[in-house]
Protein backbone atom coordinates (compact mmCIF):
# COMPACT_ATOMS: atom_id res chain seq x y z
CA UNK A 1 0.00 0.00 0.00
CA UNK A 2 1.39 3.61 -0.51
CA UNK A 3 1.01 6.63 1.42
CA UNK A 4 2.20 9.55 1.84
CA UNK A 5 4.85 9.90 4.28
CA UNK A 6 4.23 12.87 7.06
CA UNK A 7 5.65 11.42 10.21
CA UNK A 8 9.22 9.71 10.62
CA UNK A 9 9.51 8.12 14.36
CA UNK A 10 13.08 7.28 15.73
CA UNK A 11 13.20 5.63 18.50
CA UNK A 12 16.71 5.59 21.09
CA UNK A 13 17.54 4.58 24.12
CA UNK A 14 19.15 6.65 26.71
CA UNK A 15 22.02 4.01 28.17
CA UNK A 16 24.53 6.59 27.99
CA UNK A 17 24.23 9.38 25.18
CA UNK A 18 25.49 7.87 21.86
CA UNK A 19 21.94 6.24 20.69
CA UNK A 20 20.61 9.86 21.61
CA UNK A 21 23.19 11.62 19.71
CA UNK A 22 22.82 9.04 16.83
CA UNK A 23 18.78 9.45 16.79
CA UNK A 24 19.42 13.20 16.88
CA UNK A 25 21.73 13.40 14.07
CA UNK A 26 19.62 11.95 11.58
CA UNK A 27 16.20 13.07 12.59
CA UNK A 28 18.64 16.65 11.59
CA UNK A 29 19.28 15.31 8.17
CA UNK A 30 15.96 13.73 7.46
CA UNK A 31 14.44 16.80 8.86
CA UNK A 32 16.50 18.60 6.02
CA UNK A 33 14.78 16.30 3.63
CA UNK A 34 11.60 16.43 4.51
CA UNK A 35 11.20 19.64 5.78
CA UNK A 36 7.63 19.40 5.92
CA UNK A 37 7.50 15.52 7.88
CA UNK A 38 6.75 15.43 11.88
CA UNK A 39 10.58 14.05 12.55
CA UNK A 40 10.44 12.71 16.52
CA UNK A 41 12.48 11.02 18.53
CA UNK A 42 11.44 9.34 21.69
CA UNK A 43 13.99 7.46 24.60
CA UNK A 44 12.06 3.93 24.43
CA UNK A 45 13.72 3.05 27.58
CA UNK A 46 12.43 6.46 29.49
CA UNK A 47 11.20 5.04 32.72
CA UNK A 48 8.58 8.07 33.04
CA UNK A 49 7.08 5.94 29.61
CA UNK A 50 7.56 2.51 31.15
CA UNK A 51 8.45 0.97 33.96
CA UNK A 52 9.54 -2.11 32.88
CA UNK A 53 11.99 -0.26 30.15
CA UNK A 54 13.47 2.00 32.74
CA UNK A 55 13.61 -1.04 35.03
CA UNK A 56 15.79 -3.15 32.23
CA UNK A 57 17.81 -0.30 31.83
CA UNK A 58 18.87 0.51 35.27
CA UNK A 59 19.73 -3.00 35.75
CA UNK A 60 22.03 -2.38 32.86
CA UNK A 61 23.91 0.40 33.80
CA UNK A 62 23.99 -1.19 37.49
CA UNK A 63 25.89 -4.57 36.11
CA UNK A 64 28.02 -2.61 34.23
CA UNK A 65 29.23 -0.38 36.92
CA UNK A 66 28.96 -3.41 39.68
CA UNK A 67 29.58 -6.65 37.68
CA UNK A 68 31.00 -6.22 34.04
CA UNK A 69 32.00 -9.90 33.93
CA UNK A 70 29.12 -10.97 34.15
CA UNK A 71 27.35 -8.38 31.61
CA UNK A 72 30.30 -9.97 29.34
CA UNK A 73 29.23 -13.62 29.49
CA UNK A 74 25.96 -12.62 28.68
CA UNK A 75 26.64 -10.59 26.05
CA UNK A 76 28.80 -13.56 24.48
CA UNK A 77 26.39 -16.08 25.07
CA UNK A 78 23.56 -13.83 23.14
CA UNK A 79 25.47 -13.61 20.13
CA UNK A 80 24.88 -17.94 19.55
CA UNK A 81 22.21 -17.87 16.96
CA UNK A 82 19.94 -20.04 19.28
CA UNK A 83 20.53 -17.83 22.50
CA UNK A 84 20.19 -14.87 21.05
CA UNK A 85 16.89 -15.44 18.98
CA UNK A 86 15.40 -16.89 22.44
CA UNK A 87 17.24 -13.84 24.15
CA UNK A 88 15.88 -11.27 21.75
CA UNK A 89 12.26 -12.81 21.37
CA UNK A 90 11.85 -13.06 25.71
CA UNK A 91 12.85 -9.30 25.75
CA UNK A 92 10.61 -7.74 22.91
CA UNK A 93 7.69 -9.94 24.76
CA UNK A 94 8.24 -7.85 27.45
CA UNK A 95 8.52 -4.89 25.89
CA UNK A 96 5.80 -4.87 23.51
CA UNK A 97 2.84 -2.97 24.89
CA UNK A 98 5.57 -0.10 25.31
CA UNK A 99 6.25 -0.10 21.94
CA UNK A 100 2.49 -0.39 20.41
CA UNK A 101 1.44 2.74 22.74
CA UNK A 102 4.09 4.32 21.53
CA UNK A 103 3.23 3.67 17.89
CA UNK A 104 -0.31 4.24 18.69
CA UNK A 105 0.50 7.83 20.08
CA UNK A 106 2.43 8.86 17.01
CA UNK A 107 1.18 6.86 14.04
CA UNK A 108 4.20 6.99 12.24
CA UNK A 109 4.74 6.65 8.08
CA UNK A 110 8.04 5.18 9.41
CA UNK A 111 9.97 3.57 12.25
CA UNK A 112 13.85 4.40 13.23
CA UNK A 113 15.50 2.55 16.01
CA UNK A 114 18.53 3.12 16.97
CA UNK A 115 19.05 0.76 20.07
CA UNK A 116 18.65 -3.10 19.46
CA UNK A 117 16.02 -3.35 22.40
CA UNK A 118 13.61 -1.08 20.16
CA UNK A 119 14.38 -2.25 17.05
CA UNK A 120 13.62 -5.93 18.51
CA UNK A 121 10.27 -4.93 20.08
CA UNK A 122 8.87 -3.28 16.92
CA UNK A 123 10.07 -6.52 15.03
CA UNK A 124 8.08 -8.38 17.18
CA UNK A 125 5.04 -6.60 16.55
CA UNK A 126 5.51 -6.47 12.81
CA UNK A 127 6.07 -10.22 13.24
CA UNK A 128 2.60 -10.63 14.99
CA UNK A 129 0.49 -8.61 12.37
CA UNK A 130 0.92 -5.51 15.21
CA UNK A 131 1.71 -3.22 13.00
CA UNK A 132 2.79 -2.84 9.22
CA UNK A 133 5.67 -0.16 8.71
CA UNK A 134 8.67 -0.18 7.47
CA UNK A 135 11.29 -0.59 10.16
CA UNK A 136 14.76 0.54 9.96
CA UNK A 137 17.83 -0.26 12.46
CA UNK A 138 20.82 1.98 12.58
CA UNK A 139 23.54 -0.35 14.19
CA UNK A 140 25.15 2.02 16.20
CA UNK A 141 28.52 -0.01 17.14
CA UNK A 142 31.60 -1.36 15.14
CA UNK A 143 30.24 -4.97 15.87
CA UNK A 144 26.83 -6.64 15.15
CA UNK A 145 24.97 -7.76 18.41
CA UNK A 146 22.73 -11.11 17.61
CA UNK A 147 19.96 -8.99 19.24
CA UNK A 148 19.80 -6.47 16.31
CA UNK A 149 18.89 -9.51 13.65
CA UNK A 150 15.23 -10.03 12.72
CA UNK A 151 13.73 -10.59 8.89
CA UNK A 152 11.31 -8.03 10.13
CA UNK A 153 13.65 -4.93 9.46
CA UNK A 154 12.96 -3.84 6.09
CA UNK A 155 16.62 -2.10 5.99
CA UNK A 156 19.85 -1.62 7.93
CA UNK A 157 22.42 0.99 8.09
CA UNK A 158 26.21 -0.09 9.33
CA UNK A 159 29.09 1.34 10.07
CA UNK A 160 31.67 -0.67 8.00
CA UNK A 161 31.88 -3.25 5.18
CA UNK A 162 32.97 -5.56 8.01
CA UNK A 163 29.20 -5.54 9.84
CA UNK A 164 27.49 -5.78 6.29
CA UNK A 165 29.36 -9.42 5.73
CA UNK A 166 28.23 -10.75 9.41
CA UNK A 167 24.95 -9.45 8.38
CA UNK A 168 24.81 -11.26 5.87
CA UNK A 169 26.56 -14.51 7.69
CA UNK A 170 23.19 -14.43 9.59
CA UNK A 171 21.11 -14.72 6.87
CA UNK A 172 19.83 -11.08 6.40
CA UNK A 173 19.17 -10.36 2.46
CA UNK A 174 21.69 -8.37 1.26
CA UNK A 175 19.74 -5.91 -0.16
CA UNK A 176 18.83 -4.76 2.85
CA UNK A 177 21.71 -3.45 4.32
CA UNK A 178 23.84 -0.63 3.53
CA UNK A 179 27.26 0.84 4.52
CA UNK A 180 27.13 4.65 5.76
CA UNK A 181 28.95 4.76 9.19
CA UNK A 182 27.17 6.00 12.19
CA UNK A 183 24.98 8.81 12.32
CA UNK A 184 26.88 12.22 13.93
CA UNK A 185 25.98 15.71 14.45
CA UNK A 186 27.57 17.34 11.50
CA UNK A 187 29.32 19.98 13.26
CA UNK A 188 31.70 17.70 13.10
CA UNK A 189 32.03 17.92 9.64
CA UNK A 190 33.34 21.42 9.74
CA UNK A 191 36.94 22.43 9.86
CA UNK A 192 37.54 24.08 13.16
CA UNK A 193 41.11 25.81 13.43
CA UNK A 194 42.98 24.14 16.39
CA UNK A 195 44.70 27.13 17.68
CA UNK A 196 42.15 29.59 17.74
CA UNK A 197 39.49 26.78 19.14
CA UNK A 198 42.23 26.57 21.74
CA UNK A 199 42.02 30.00 22.43
CA UNK A 200 38.10 30.19 23.02
CA UNK A 201 38.52 27.63 25.15
CA UNK A 202 40.89 28.70 27.43
CA UNK A 203 43.79 26.66 26.91
CA UNK A 204 47.23 27.21 26.85
CA UNK A 205 48.53 27.04 22.81
CA UNK A 206 52.25 25.51 23.93
CA UNK A 207 51.06 22.22 25.81
CA UNK A 208 50.37 19.10 24.82
CA UNK A 209 46.37 19.26 24.84
CA UNK A 210 44.76 15.60 26.02
CA UNK A 211 41.26 15.86 26.42
CA UNK A 212 39.68 12.41 28.26
CA UNK A 213 36.17 11.12 27.84
CA UNK A 214 34.34 8.76 30.17
CA UNK A 215 31.29 8.99 27.76
CA UNK A 216 27.54 10.75 29.11
CA UNK A 217 27.67 8.45 32.05
CA UNK A 218 30.65 9.06 32.70
CA UNK A 219 32.27 5.31 33.03
CA UNK A 220 35.29 4.65 31.60
CA UNK A 221 38.64 4.75 34.33
CA UNK A 222 38.75 8.69 33.71
CA UNK A 223 40.04 8.87 37.44
CA UNK A 224 42.83 6.25 37.47
CA UNK A 225 44.29 7.73 33.47
CA UNK A 226 44.76 10.90 35.29
CA UNK A 227 47.16 9.32 38.12
CA UNK A 228 48.99 7.56 34.87
CA UNK A 229 49.19 11.04 32.89
CA UNK A 230 50.73 13.13 36.92
CA UNK A 231 53.60 10.29 36.06
CA UNK A 232 54.61 12.01 32.95
CA UNK A 233 56.57 15.21 33.19
CA UNK A 234 56.02 16.72 29.94
CA UNK A 235 54.28 19.86 29.36
CA UNK A 236 51.17 18.39 29.25
CA UNK A 237 47.30 20.24 30.02
CA UNK A 238 44.14 17.66 30.48
CA UNK A 239 40.72 19.06 29.19
CA UNK A 240 38.34 16.23 31.40
CA UNK A 241 35.04 15.01 30.33
CA UNK A 242 32.95 13.43 32.49
CA UNK A 243 29.24 13.74 31.03
CA UNK A 244 26.49 13.11 33.67
CA UNK A 245 28.00 11.26 36.77
CA UNK A 246 27.86 14.17 39.59
CA UNK A 247 29.68 11.74 42.16
CA UNK A 248 32.81 11.48 39.45
CA UNK A 249 32.60 14.82 39.06
CA UNK A 250 33.11 15.72 42.92
CA UNK A 251 35.71 13.48 43.39
CA UNK A 252 37.66 14.46 40.19
CA UNK A 253 37.68 18.07 41.59
CA UNK A 254 40.20 16.99 44.27
CA UNK A 255 42.33 15.09 42.37
CA UNK A 256 42.75 17.62 39.60
CA UNK A 257 43.21 20.06 42.26
CA UNK A 258 46.75 17.36 43.39
CA UNK A 259 47.29 17.16 39.38
CA UNK A 260 50.78 18.72 38.23
CA UNK A 261 49.15 19.50 35.06
CA UNK A 262 46.71 22.51 34.25
CA UNK A 263 43.24 20.74 34.33
CA UNK A 264 39.89 22.04 32.88
CA UNK A 265 37.06 19.42 35.05
CA UNK A 266 33.97 19.50 32.70
CA UNK A 267 30.87 17.96 33.21
CA UNK A 268 28.20 16.89 30.40
CA UNK A 269 29.14 19.62 27.77
CA UNK A 270 27.65 20.32 23.91
CA UNK A 271 31.20 21.68 23.38
CA UNK A 272 32.65 18.05 22.06
CA UNK A 273 33.46 19.51 18.49
CA UNK A 274 35.59 22.23 19.70
CA UNK A 275 37.31 20.34 22.19
CA UNK A 276 37.96 17.71 19.84
CA UNK A 277 38.85 20.58 17.52
CA UNK A 278 41.58 21.62 20.29
CA UNK A 279 43.27 18.35 21.50
CA UNK A 280 46.16 16.74 20.20
CA UNK A 281 44.87 13.11 21.17
CA UNK A 282 41.59 11.93 22.95
CA UNK A 283 41.60 9.33 25.94
CA UNK A 284 38.08 7.49 26.01
CA UNK A 285 36.09 4.33 26.56
CA UNK A 286 35.29 3.45 23.05
CA UNK A 287 31.95 4.30 22.74
CA UNK A 288 30.93 3.98 18.95
CA UNK A 289 29.44 7.93 18.60
CA UNK A 290 32.52 8.91 20.43
CA UNK A 291 34.83 7.60 18.03
CA UNK A 292 32.64 8.08 15.21
CA UNK A 293 32.82 11.74 16.16
CA UNK A 294 36.97 11.23 16.54
CA UNK A 295 37.37 9.47 13.33
CA UNK A 296 35.21 12.65 11.20
CA UNK A 297 37.74 14.86 13.26
CA UNK A 298 40.94 12.84 12.48
CA UNK A 299 41.75 12.94 15.93
CA UNK A 300 44.39 10.05 17.84
CA UNK A 301 42.81 7.91 20.19
CA UNK A 302 43.89 5.61 22.83
CA UNK A 303 41.12 3.59 23.83
CA UNK A 304 41.42 3.15 27.86
CA UNK A 305 38.95 0.99 29.74
CA UNK A 306 36.27 -0.33 27.48
CA UNK A 307 33.03 -1.56 28.97
CA UNK A 308 33.07 -5.37 28.08
CA UNK A 309 30.77 -6.23 25.07
CA UNK A 310 30.58 -4.02 22.44
CA UNK A 311 32.87 -1.35 23.24
CA UNK A 312 35.91 -4.10 23.86
CA UNK A 313 34.59 -5.14 20.13
CA UNK A 314 34.91 -1.52 18.64
CA UNK A 315 38.64 -1.05 20.60
CA UNK A 316 39.44 -4.44 18.71
CA UNK A 317 38.49 -3.13 15.14
CA UNK A 318 39.85 0.13 15.01
CA UNK A 319 43.21 -1.28 17.34
CA UNK A 320 43.48 -3.59 14.35
CA UNK A 321 42.80 -1.04 11.49
CA UNK A 322 45.43 1.11 12.81
CA UNK A 323 43.06 4.24 13.17
CA UNK A 324 43.28 4.12 17.05
CA UNK A 325 45.45 2.27 19.95
CA UNK A 326 44.06 -0.05 22.50
CA UNK A 327 45.23 0.51 25.43
CA UNK A 328 45.63 -2.26 27.90
CA UNK A 329 46.75 -1.34 31.18
CA UNK A 330 48.59 1.95 32.48
CA UNK A 331 52.40 1.36 31.86
CA UNK A 332 50.68 1.10 27.95
CA UNK A 333 48.72 4.01 28.21
CA UNK A 334 51.91 5.65 29.91
CA UNK A 335 54.02 4.51 27.31
CA UNK A 336 52.14 5.38 24.22
CA UNK A 337 50.84 8.78 25.21
CA UNK A 338 54.74 9.41 26.26
CA UNK A 339 55.73 8.14 22.84
CA UNK A 340 52.63 9.99 20.95
CA UNK A 341 54.06 13.44 22.80
CA UNK A 342 57.81 13.06 21.61
CA UNK A 343 57.41 11.30 17.93
CA UNK A 344 54.60 13.23 15.47
CA UNK A 345 54.49 9.84 13.71
CA UNK A 346 53.10 7.97 15.90
CA UNK A 347 50.34 10.56 15.64
CA UNK A 348 50.56 11.17 11.67
CA UNK A 349 50.26 7.23 10.74
CA UNK A 350 46.75 7.10 13.12
CA UNK A 351 45.18 10.41 11.56
CA UNK A 352 45.70 8.55 8.20
CA UNK A 353 44.18 5.78 9.40
CA UNK A 354 41.34 7.47 11.26
CA UNK A 355 40.47 9.80 7.65
CA UNK A 356 39.58 6.23 5.76
CA UNK A 357 37.12 5.28 8.36
CA UNK A 358 35.69 8.49 9.04
CA UNK A 359 32.18 8.76 8.05
CA UNK A 360 31.55 12.45 8.69
CA UNK A 361 28.24 12.87 6.51
CA UNK A 362 26.76 9.57 7.66
CA UNK A 363 23.87 11.24 8.79
CA UNK A 364 23.12 12.65 5.29
CA UNK A 365 23.86 9.38 3.77
CA UNK A 366 21.69 7.33 5.36
CA UNK A 367 18.51 10.53 4.45
CA UNK A 368 19.72 10.24 1.14
CA UNK A 369 19.10 6.24 0.83
CA UNK A 370 15.92 6.76 2.69
CA UNK A 371 15.23 9.21 0.45
CA UNK A 372 15.69 6.82 -2.42
CA UNK A 373 13.01 4.59 -1.05
CA UNK A 374 10.49 7.31 -2.18
CA UNK A 375 9.35 8.17 -5.53
CA UNK A 376 9.13 11.83 -6.50
CA UNK A 377 6.04 12.46 -4.89
CA UNK A 378 7.06 11.03 -1.40
CA UNK A 379 5.25 7.97 -1.68
CA UNK A 380 6.94 4.10 0.30
CA UNK A 381 8.36 2.52 -2.81
CA UNK A 382 10.69 -1.05 -2.21
CA UNK A 383 9.00 -2.76 0.63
Amino acid sequence: MSRQIKNILILSASIGSGHDRAANALAGALQSRYPLAQITVVDFMDGERSYLSGFMKETYLRMLRLSPNIYDVLYRWTQNGRQGTGMGTLMARVLQESMLEIIETYQPDWLIATHPFSCGAAAYLKRKGKIHIPLVGVITDFAVHRLWVYPEVDCYFVAVPELREALLAQGVAAAKVNVTGIPIDSRFSQAVDRTAAGRRLGLATDRYTVLLMGGGLGLGGVSQAIYVLNEISLPLQLVVVVGKNRKLYKKLQAVTAASGHPVKLLGYTSQVPELMAAADVLITKPGALTISEALSMKLPMLLYAPIPGQEKENAAYLDAKGAAFWVKNDAELKRLLTGMIVNGNIAAFVQDNAEKLGQPRAAEAIAAIISHRFDKRGIVSGF
